[in-house]
């Protein structure tokens, strides 16, 4: 394993279980934990934003450019996870089976676009 994959490696399952962990604490209402779970959770994510400026420099590649794909590609890629959320939530903790796989299929194939999206097709 090279050096570069080991240190991904490690600040993504860092920064991957601190999100967790954080999600859970302001979420599970047993645990009375709003507050210090948003803390968790936004540190977890610096983490993984780190690995990703860390991953970057080791490899050689250049820094993200920020330009009007890059920004768009992300809003679409948050629209999607959250189609396919919604479509979970509807089957899971409302109980509207149909609407939830509908919505749910929906939010999948919007994540699948972004692949060409991305990549382009050739």
């Amino acid at each position: 394993m090279k050096k570069k994959d080991f240190v991904t490696l490690l600040l993504s399952v860092i920064g991957g279980l601190m999100f967790a962990i954080g999600m859970c604490m302001a979420l599970i209402p047993e645990w009375n934990a709003m507050k210090p779970g948003i803390v968790v959770a936004v540190a977890g994510i610096v983490v993984l934003l780190i690995m990703v400026m860390v991953h970057r420099k080791m490899s050689g590649k250049a820094a993200i450019q920020f330009n009007l794909k890059t920004i768009g590609i992300t809003l679409y890629g948050i629209l999607g996870t959250l189609v396919l959320g919604a479509g979970m939530c509807l089957v899971m903790v409302w109980g509207q089976m149909v609407w939830g796989i509908v919505v749910g299929i929906v939010g999948i194939v919007m994540l699948l676009f972004l692949i060409p999206i991305c990549k382009g097709l050739k």
